[in-house]
């Protein structure tokens, strides 16, 4: 079938790796035939260098869907539960329904951030896992630094609470804190990161957990052998090197993401605030109908939320698609019709670049 227009489904980073990363990948060819427990090693060392903590405090996984996946396996043994906002990522609540965990599930507040009180309210001695995705996916809203530490203080200890940062280095509002700073103060919290988002890397798959000593021992007992290929190790590596590379990446997102609201309030349209490389926009139906009309387009957008059916999530792309998808937008699901999509100077820059421009064009 022909290539899409537009992926914007998977809140996937369509620029892909940093340059430094694509040399690392090309300068590790040679260790393909290896097993990389060396790189796995070094890698561990080097996240826990990035975040100050001991190397027996970091457990790697292939992609943060493993990690996630390990904290079922290992916190939700027979008579244990899992709670979690709706709509969040479903990973955790897929995880447990296989495992015939008992899941709760907590709506959002009216601003569409996780309910932390009914949350807390909804924990008993039975309840094994806490899921926390912060920014929230699919809504892109925080949990604010002044929100985490109290309701990780009326959690028990036999709780594990899980915050799942995959979205964190798009953040922009200050008033979001990573909880991160937290792990050496709660023995019972797992922060969540992946190389998935910000740093381009979806399809080479490398996700990681800080936690406690013991909570990461528990956890890695669950982690399939060599999880780590030896191309992502080597790529992670390198953009671990090179931390300017995400705050550029950030602001390039930011940059997009402001220009699509604007697009969505030049139409009436009512979309929710994001700090993330996705947004989700209201279009006043189920969303089903529209959805498999963008991909009669070659359009890809976000899947339908069962709790919020109505609310299209679309993630953010190259300017081009961005074009595609606004242009469809105004066509299939009209409001009003005005003005054009613009490309971000920073992108327009640089339009030139392979790295930078899809392949496929509009």
């Amino acid at each position: 079938p022909p290539a899409p227009l537009a992926r914007l489904d998977s809140n996937e980073n369509p620029f892909g790796p940093s340059p430094a990363a694509r040399e690392a990948i090309s300068r590790s060819l040679d260790t393909y035939g290896r097993y990389p427990d060396t790189a796995e090693d070094r890698m561990r060392e080097a996240i826990a260098l990035h975040h100050g903590v001991g190397v027996t405090q970091v457990v790697l996984g292939c992609g943060s869907g493993e990690i996630l996946r390990m904290a079922d396996l290992a916190f939700l043994p027979a008579g244990k539960g899992v709670v979690a906002a709706e709509p969040t990522f479903e990973a955790v609540l897929r995880y447990a329904k296989v495992m015939q965990a008992d899941a709760i599930t907590v709506p959002l507040t009216p601003d569409f951030r996780h309910d932390l009180t009914k949350m807390a309210g909804s924990c008993t001695e039975r309840t094994g896992l806490v899921y926390v995705c912060n920014p929230n996916n699919p809504t892109g809203t925080i949990v604010r630094g002044d929100e985490l530490e109290p309701f990780l203080k009326r959690l028990g200890p036999w709780t594990i609470t899980v915050v799942d940062e995959a979205y964190h280095h798009f953040v922009e509002d200050p008033r979001y804190r990573s909880a991160m700073d937290l792990v050496p103060r709660f023995a019972n919290l797992v922060v969540v990161r992946t190389f998935s988002k910000i740093y381009g890397m979806a399809g080479l798959r490398l996700g990681y957990a800080v936690a406690s000593e013991p909570v990461i021992a528990a956890m890695a007992r669950h982690a399939l052998p060599s999880n780590a290929n030896a191309a992502v190790l080597e790529a992670a590596l390198a953009s671990l090197a090179v931390p300017d590379h995400a705050t550029r990446q950030r602001a390039m997102f930011t940059d997009t993401r402001r220009r699509l609201c604007a697009e969505f309030e030049k139409d009436g349209r009512r979309y929710i605030p994001s700090e993330t490389n996705f947004v989700m926009v209201h279009i006043g139906a189920d969303v089903e109908p529209l959805i498999r009309r963008f991909t009669d387009r070659r359009i890809l957008v976000g899947r339908r939320f069962a709790a919020m059916p109505e609310w299209l999530r679309v993630s953010l792309g190259t300017p081009q698609e961005m074009q595609v998808f606004v242009a469809a937008l105004r066509e299939l699901a009209p409001v009003r019709a005005t003005g054009g999509w613009t490309a971000p100077r920073t992108l327009r820059a640089s339009s030139r670049s392979t790295m930078l421009l899809p392949k496929h064009t509009a």
